[in-house]
């Protein structure tokens, strides 16, 4: 044993002791020699008292290595922590006891060790894999102590209705299990092998150390062999125990999980969050089992740890240790609401009411009752427009397929909740909707929230392994989708007891796994038992889990209350007029859904919902004549392709798009110029462009003419701070923004926010209707709440003298050239001024600090290949980017953009900088 030969481990921690044995799998008086990596002497010889102890367990095939940063990371002086990881009995460096031990023989052995350190407390247990389960069961076996429990890809409950994992089944299969885990090393590499990415050969000898000889490997075989697989299994009472004991568990918790794991999947982080709901749990996408090599969890380990008692309740926080007991009590969130962070100087502002003489806020809301989001549609049912529609689907023809009356919506809604509650939806349950805008998916989303379940909203326009991310996630308890998506389900294994739209064929059903059918549970004359779950709604609970569009990365998953939901709901009301008697028009799909809440009758064109830029103008007039609409609501990739096709109208679609009053676009930043033909097609229309951002719908508004209107004073030089971007306007009803300065190396570290004009930095916003927490992503949540009282945008942008806001990018986006941070947004409007460019993106290649600004430009028409652009197209790039402040270093030509799936309209920043890094150094460009 040389423990100089393994990288990031102090030769310091490595420690033998003998411990007493009290395991029953042990003779009386037997003693057990163990090893442990352990940084405590070492904080004694600095004269430091730690805070407490982390006591931190290993799986199976690892050992105390696992946990070297966390003990690198507690010998800061700045917040020492005593770590003592262990090498559990049979396993590391620890002793080869030549017996069987059983989970309860583990539990004990850990008692036995920790008697022998004198481990007095706060201590805060730290597991992963099967050490998970044994941390837990010591926790629970010593109370007194336990200041908190830390969780790593583990499990505590193996279902009775589902098998184990397909990779431990295997590893138990008499004809595999000797061999692959004790005479051969089999198991071990396949295990290191789950590394993402992989493990340098270094780590990997690190790991390989201890278990050198088949010798050295019979405690990984006698692990594998101890798996409770079922009741039947010696250890299953001991499994149980320790999963039973959690729901009686207080201590603050914190799970960081790997959900790119074919072991412990998001099944098992489901049954513990509902063993443990008040934890912490942050999932980092792209990690899998050994989640530890793959992300750094030191970091959010301390944080959490310095997050004192009740930072949950008041949004504040300070250097004390985690404390017992502290348990929040939000509901269903996993706590991921935490908006903890360092004292900061904005309590003012974020205490004193905003008033219209402000020019980052409107006037606040008055205090009003809570009226749920279903409330109005009621109402439309039961007074003069009862029998009038509701929800209209259009056919491709052209023609009005499918329509519900305001009472018959209102009545199904009712008769669907009563089906849903007795197939087993209950409060909290989480359902997953898959259905396309239209009658089903209104009816459908509308029971679920009368009946308190939580309704999951991952649209197909985040394609198909965004989709299946976001779902797996998400983790649903039930599917509702058309027999596409049950499909997907069923070929890509995602979570939740299947429901169909339609009723099907019986060989169909079984194939797809469909236990019933929204016809089948919407029987005209239930019980309305969602009536009296409506008069029960709790306004703070979780109402609907909404995805980002993941253009700047994995899909987030955003979490709403039926409070919020519903302040979204006034917040659009009040903001652009839209209530009863309103005719809507959503070419975008999820605002479809907020039709029925307003009381306005709602239709989505015949479109492909998933790429908006397939709305035709005929299809839009088509919709538009069928409810002689009044409101229309696009996306400015839609709007496009709109604009392209408007020679296919005819006199009637003239007509009906002529009488629309509203037309709404957002998404994306929307070009002047294409509002303004847009104009032609809807002259009586008001066009608006409201900023916002699935966290916050809407943020801000902005009408044509008061685009125009800033246009031109940044033109004659008069409005201090306009220009370089695209202006938004003013915060809408209720809403207050502000700016935390850009620095030069392209951050926004601030802790004070400012609504000085021209002063350009990442965008805060604070509203009734901003999201309660980001579902199951902590550490996310913490950065985005960082400022009590804001939520952090991650969108760039200033005030301009008038008060408007002019977004420039995303913060993400930010090209740091040399001694000046660069916003893409302004050059890239600019840009697209010019005839021969579609859309534009400004982008940096290089080091940060030194970057070069780079723009890529579509053509009108489209160049034929990818790569640098002409000389002329070129030269005139440059030029008009130039007009913007920004110089140009290089410009690149692109047949098409890369676009995010859901808007078709938000560039791919990031891979465009990738790629145009690859073109500039002599690479092949192939396709960006």
């Amino acid at each position: 044993m040389v423990a100089a030969a393994w990288p990031g481990v102090d030769p310091q921690w490595s420690r033998e002791l003998a411990v007493p044995s009290t395991s029953g799998a042990d003779e009386p008086g037997t003693v057990r020699n163990w090893h442990i990596l352990d940084n405590g002497a070492q904080l004694e010889a600095l004269g430091l008292t730690p805070a407490g102890t982390l006591l931190c367990v290993h799986g199976n095939p690892t050992w105390s290595y696992l946990w070297r940063t966390l003990l690198a990371a507690g010998s800061d002086p700045a917040h020492p922590w005593r770590v003592v990881a262990v090498d559990q009995l049979d396993m590391g460096f620890s002793e080869r006891t030549g017996t069987f031990r059983r989970l309860a023989d583990r539990i004990n052995d850990l008692g036995d060790l920790t008697t022998a350190l004198g481990l007095d407390g706060p201590v805060v247990t730290v597991g992963h894999d099967w050490g998970g389960v044994i941390s837990l069961g010591w926790a629970l076996a010593h109370p007194e102590p336990l200041a908190g429990v830390v969780l790593t890809n583990t499990a505590v409950h193996q279902p009775s209705t589902s098998k184990i994992p397909p990779a431990l089944r295997l590893a138990l299969h008499p004809a595999v299990h000797q061999w692959g885990t004790v005479t051969s090393d089999a198991f071990l590499r396949v295990t290191h092998s789950l590394a993402h990415p992989p493990l340098a050969a270094d780590i990997r000898n690190a790991y390989m150390a201890p278990y050198r000889g088949a010798s050295r490997r019979s405690g990984v075989g006698n692990f594998v062999a101890d798996i409770p697989v079922d009741e039947f299994h010696s250890s299953f009472a001991a499994l149980a125990g320790v999963a039973e004991g959690l729901r009686g568990l207080t201590v603050p918790a914190l799970m960081l999980w790997g959900p790119r794991d074919p072991i412990f999947s998001d099944r098992y982080l489901k049954d513990l969050i509902g063993r443990l709901p008040h934890a912490k749990v942050h999932r980092f996408e792209g990690a899998g089992h050994l989640v530890a090599e793959d992300r750094d969890i030191a970091t959010p380990v301390f944080e959490w740890l310095a997050a004192r008692e009740g930072a949950d309740s008041d949004g504040s926080a300070s250097g004390g240790a985690v404390l017992k007991g502290a348990v929040p009590t939000a509901a269903g969130s996993g706590a991921d609401a935490d908006s903890s962070a360092a004292p900061t100087d904005i309590s003012a502002i974020a205490a004193t009411p905003a008033t219209s003489a402000s020019p980052a806020s409107t006037a606040a809301p008055e205090t009003a009752e809570f009226r749920p989001l279903w409330d109005l549609l009621g109402e439309q049912a039961a007074g003069p427009a009862g029998t009038g529609s509701a929800v209209v689907e259009m056919a491709p023809d052209g023609m009005a397929a499918r329509s519900l009356s305001w009472q018959q919506l209102d009545q199904k809604i009712l008769d669907l909740a009563a089906g849903l509650a007795k197939a087993g939806v209950q409060r909290g349950s989480r359902v997953s909707l898959m259905v396309p805008p239209g009658v089903d998916l209104t009816v459908a989303l509308y029971a679920c929230l009368r009946l308190g379940a939580v309704v999951v909203v991952a649209d197909a326009g985040l394609g198909t392994k965004g989709l299946s991310r976001a779902v797996k996630g998400a983790t649903p308890d039930f599917i509702i989708g058309i027999d596409k998506a049950l499909a997907a389900a069923a070929a890509l294994g995602w979570p939740g007891r299947r429901i169909s739209v339609g009723t099907l064929p019986a060989a169909r059903r079984r194939l797809l796994g469909a236990e019933t059918s929204l016809a089948e549970l919407t029987r005209p004359g239930a019980a309305h038992a969602g009536a009296q779950h409506a008069d029960a709604a709790d306004p703070d609970a979780p109402a609907a889990v909404l995805f980002t569009s993941g253009s700047t990365g994995p899909a987030k998953g955003v979490l709403y209350t039926h409070r919020q939901l519903a302040a979204m709901r006034d917040t659009v009301a009040s903001t652009f007029g839209i209530r009863a008697g309103s005719n809507l028009v959503a070419g975008f799909a999820p605002f479809a859904l907020l039709g029925p809440a307003l009381g306005a009758v709602s239709v989505t064109p015949a479109m492909d919902v998933t790429a908006p830029r397939t709305l035709t103008a005929r299809a839009l007039a088509d919709a538009a004549r069928a409810i002689d609409a009044t409101v229309v609501f696009a996306s400015p990739a839609a709007l496009r392709n709109v604009v392209a096709t408007r020679e296919d109208l005819d006199e009637a679609g003239l007509k009906a798009l002529a009488r629309v009053e509203l037309l709404l676009s957002a998404g994306a930043p929307v070009p002047e110029p294409l509002l303004a033909e847009v104009q032609q097609l809807v002259p009586a229309a008001s066009l608006h462009t409201p900023y916002g951002m699935t966290e916050a719908l809407p943020v801000t508004d902005i009408s044509l003419e008061q685009i125009r209107e800033a246009d031109a004073e940044t033109a004659a030089g008069t409005l201090h701070g306009g220009g370089n971007g695209v202006c938004v306007g003013k915060p809408v009803h209720g809403a207050r923004l502000a700016i935390i300065p850009l620095s030069a190396d392209g951050t926004a570290s601030g802790t004070t926010p400012v609504t000085d004009a021209g002063v350009a930095g990442e965008i805060l916003v604070s509203a009734p209707h901003v999201k309660d927490s980001y579902d199951r992503l902590w550490l996310t949540q913490r950065e985005s709440a960082g400022l009590p009282g804001w939520h952090r945008t991650g969108d760039v942008g200033h005030f301009d003298a008038a008060g408007r806001l002019w977004v420039e990018g995303r913060l993400a986006h930010v090209v740091t050239a040399p001694g000046a941070a660069v916003t893409p947004v302004g050059a890239e409007q600019a840009i697209e001024r010019l005839d021969n460019v579609r859309l534009a993106a400004v982008t940096g290649v290089g080091p940060a600090g030194t970057q070069a600004v780079v723009a890529v430009v579509e053509t009108a028409p489209p160049t034929r290949t990818a790569g640098p652009a002409e000389p002329a197209l070129s030269a005139s790039v440059r030029a008009a980017a130039r007009t913007a402040g920004v110089e140009i270093s290089a410009v690149l030509a692109v047949p098409a953009q890369p676009t995010d799936i859901r808007h078709n309209a938000k560039i791919d920043r990031t891979r465009l900088s990738r790629w145009a890094t690859r073109v500039l150094a002599g690479g092949r460009p192939g396709k960006p």
